[in-house]
Formats: structure tokens, C-alpha cells, sequence
């Protein structure tokens, strides 16, 4: 394909030679016919290097010797380039034989159902969705149009999933809260999970990620919010749009995250807390605290981000400053009397 013909499907401003170009790689690997793009300054010192054919750089970049494709945002143009040459793998319309589908179930048109799905009674199904093999509904689950389940995925009763929404192999949606309470034997009570969760539209959810259904009401995830794999969302939780919570984060019963909001890997959270629109919680923190709109904080107990970081810059300095400030209390606290230098 020629590289105008990618700039026009992508949206950039072509400079250089129409080359012609045969996939995208990554800088480091590209080779002739490659089409590359340097989004991160960390990535810049290998223009100089690479063998691609053509590169997606910002607008605000210095002039290159090869082909380039101008753009004010490289990585979602280096995205929209690799669907121009990435055929994904789409099942074929139609319903497997070995799937076992309930009595009242309502399937729209043009679905793919895979071998050994199981969907239980009463669920509806909306257009052009896609279930891989050994998908397991339980049933009044309702799916919006578009969605695409990966195999092993399993959604509990009663559960809604809006359009166009894509879960990864192995989660587990609408599973029981953690909810018990202590008696005074010392044993706990189980408290009935009695609501459900609702996806709203354009919501990704990774592997092995969990969402656990609410005590009473619903457990929630806004619309275009992406989760990423070994994700735990505890009951009564609520995800707000657009939020973005990479691997292994926790947030513990009824936490409710703003819109926009940014959490880094193995972040946690204690429950019943607010964080505002567009916070950022950095990776590893944790918070029992409610986060203002706009925070960025980081940390275990988190807090402000400037600060922890002069802090941690502090950390393996603490030894030696401990001894430091003893041998100065022992010289500011040693009595006079027990200075024998001075002759009577």
C-alpha cells in the first residue's frame, strides 16, 4: 500500500517519498517496507538508527531524512495503522451445534455462537454478537449489539452488558460480593448478594478480571471505561466514564471513581471512598482516604505525588541520618561536668 493511501486513511500529513509500505513494526525491529512512529521522546535516538521505509512522528518533530506521516497525536495514528493491516479473526455467523441454549432466550441477527456455550434461560442477545467456545450465561443475562465474549468467560444472572463491549477470556462478571457479617460465635453470616452489574457501552475488560455483584443495587462500569487483566472491582463499586485501571488493581466494596480517571498497576483501594474526575493514583499505591478531582497521588498510605517523590528520595539516606542526629544529641545532651580537659 502506498504511503499516501495510509496518511489518508489515518488522518496524517504525508512528507517525504509516496513509498510503498507492507506492515507497521516498532522502531527497534522495523526493517524495508516497515512503517514505524516514535510517540515517546525516549524512543527518539533511534530515528537515526532505524531501517523502516516511512515513520509517524509528531508535528512538532524536527525534519527526518526518510518518508514521514505528520500528525499532532503519533500514537493513535500508529494504532489507526496497524487496523489498515491487521485482519482480525471473526467467527463465522451461525450457532455451533454443541451449544445449549435455554428456553426463552431472544438472539438478534447475524450472532456467532461457539462450541459448548451455555446460555440459560431467559438471557437476550443482540446483534452481531460474538460468544467463543464455553461461554457460560447464566440466565435474564441481556447483551447489547456487538459485544464479544472470549471463551471461559462466565456472567452471572441477571447482569446487563451495553453495545459494542469486549470481555477477554476467563472473567468472571456478576460473581458474589464479599459480603459477611460477623457473629458472636465468631463465625460470619453470608449476606445475600441480591443486585447485579451493569457495562455500559464501549467497555473493555480484561483477562481473569473480576466484578463482583452489589448486596442491593448494582455494582457499575461507565461507559468507555477500560479495565486491564486481574482487575478486582468489589461490590457496590462504581467505575465511572472513560477510566482506565491497569493489572491487578483493587478497589474494595462501594469505592466510586469519578470520570477520566487513571489507576496504575497493583493500585488498591479501601472501601466506601470518592475519588474525583481525572485523579491519577500511580502504580502500587494505596488509598483509604477520598481523592480530590485532579489529584495525582502515590504511595502506601498515598499521597501527593511531589512529595512522595522527594520522599522516596530520602528513603536510603534515613540510616545515616539517624545516626547523625544521635551523635549530635549526644554531644548537645553530655553534662559539662563531665569535660575533665580543663585543669582546676
Amino acid at each position: 500500500m502506498k504511503l499516501s493511501q495510509i496518511a489518508d486513511r489515518i488522518g496524517c500529513r504525508l512528507v517525504g517519498e509516496d513509498v510503498e509500505i507492507y506492515r507497521v513494526s516498532g522502531i527497534e525491529e522495523a526493517g524495508p517496507g516497515d512503517l514505524t512512529f516514535v510517540a515517546n521522546k525516549k524512543y527518539v535516538r533511534y530515528i537515526k538508527t532505524t531501517k523502516a521505509s516511512a515513520i509517524i512522528l509528531g508535528e512538532d518533530m524536527p525534519p527526518v531524512s526518510m518518508p514521514s506521516l505528520r500528525t499532532d497525536d503519533p500514537y493513535l495514528a500508529f494504532a489507526k495503522a496497524l487496523e489498515v493491516f491487521f485482519d482480525p479473526v471473526r467467527p463465522e455467523p451461525g450457532i455451533h451445534p454443541t451449544a445449549i441454549i435455554s428456553e426463552g432466550t431472544e438472539i438478534g441477527p447475524d450472532v456467532s455462537i461457539g462450541a459448548y456455550a451455555v446460555i440459560g434461560k431467559k438471557c437476550k442477545i443482540g446483534a452481531r454478537v460474538t460468544l467463543y467456545p464455553h461461554v457460560v450465561l447464566y440466565p435474564e443475562v441481556c447483551l447489547g449489539s456487538d459485544v464479544i465474549v472470549h471463551s471461559h468467560v462466565v456472567i452471572r444472572e441477571g447482569c446487563q452488558i451495553g453495545n459494542r463491549v469486549i470481555i477477554q477470556n476467563g472473567a468472571v462478571i456478576g460473581s458474589d460480593g464479599f459480603g459477611f457479617a460477623p457473629i458472636k460465635d465468631g463465625g460470619f453470616y453470608k449476606i445475600p448478594q441480591t443486585g447485579a452489574v451493569v457495562i455500559e457501552d464501549d467497555v473493555e475488560i480484561g483477562a481473569n478480571t473480576t466484578i463482583d455483584r452489589a448486596a442491593v443495587g448494582a455494582t457499575i462500569i461507565r461507559r468507555g471505561a477500560k479495565l486491564d487483566n486481574l482487575v478486582q472491582i468489589g461490590h457496590g463499586s462504581r467505575v465511572g466514564e472513560n477510566c482506565v485501571l491497569a493489572a491487578q488493581v483493587g478497589l474494595a466494596g462501594s469505592t466510586r471513581l469519578g470520570r477520566g480517571v487513571w489507576v496504575g498497576g497493583q493500585a488498591g483501594f479501601a472501601g466506601h471512598l470518592e475519588v474525583g474526575d481525572k485523579a491519577v493514583i500511580t502504580a502500587q499505591s494505596g488509598t483509604a482516604h477520598d481523592v480530590a478531582p485532579g489529584a495525582v497521588i502515590s504511595g502506601s498510605p498515598a499521597f501527593e505525588n511531589a512529595l512522595w517523590l522527594r520522599a522516596v528520595a530520602v528513603f536510603p539516606k534515613l540510616p545515616d541520618l539517624v545516626q547523625r542526629v544521635r551523635r549530635l544529641e549526644k554531644q548537645i545532651l553530655q553534662p559539662k561536668g563531665n569535660d575533665r580537659s580543663k585543669k582546676p
